[in-house]
């Protein structure tokens, strides 16, 4: 039984969505447009500005489907009507992060500065301010993309345990470890 697939997707006004032949879902809104490749068995039904996804049988890879392609299209309207955010903490002495179009510049304690081409579908946004950490945003009308690339900038610099220095999500929670015990006397 799956309990994600059985919900309705309620399309927001402003938000068409328009299934063709050979069950591709094209979501267009204000902020673009996302299509996605839905199965040929499942069964895609607009009514009165709702969405439903349903199954034919109760194989277990129609069962295994289901609640995907329910979630993927829901993805997809929200992110054409309400879009993502992402905010990256960058936490560690000498740390910078800086941005000149998509180009993504970051100084993590290497030797090098890293550099790093961010998709023209994600916008980003760089903030160092005194006193606080710096803070990389990313925004995108595509869910996915936009955690595959704050899941790359967060891999550059995994956060430590011990310190908690390194790229983080903010407000991420980070288990510290206890250090050294002490010295000998």
């Amino acid at each position: 039984m799956s309990r994600i697939g059985k919900k309705i997707i309620t399309i927001p006004a402003g938000v068409t969505v328009d299934v063709s032949a050979g069950n591709l879902v094209t979501v267009k809104g204000p902020k673009g447009t996302l299509s996605q490749q839905v199965d040929q068995d499942m069964i895609i039904a607009i009514e009165e500005g709702v969405l439903t996804v349903a199954r034919p049988t109760e194989q277990k890879r129609h069962k295994a489907m289901h609640g995907l392609y329910r979630s993927l299209i829901n993805n997809m309207v929200v992110g054409v009507s309400e879009g993502y955010t992402k905010v990256l903490e960058i936490i560690g002495v000498g740390y910078k992060a800086a941005n000149q179009g998509n180009i993504l510049e970051l100084s993590l304690g290497y030797s090098h500065a890293i550099f790093m081409a961010i998709p023209t579908e994600v916008s980003i946004v760089t903030a160092m301010e005194k006193g606080k950490n710096p803070m990389v945003t990313l925004n995108s009308i595509d869910k996915q993309l936009i955690g595959q690339v704050a899941a790359k900038i967060k891999s550059l610099r995994p956060v430590e345990p011990y310190k908690g220095k390194g790229v983080r999500f903010q407000g991420e929670q980070v288990r510290r470890k206890a250090g050294k015990a002490g010295g000998k006397k």
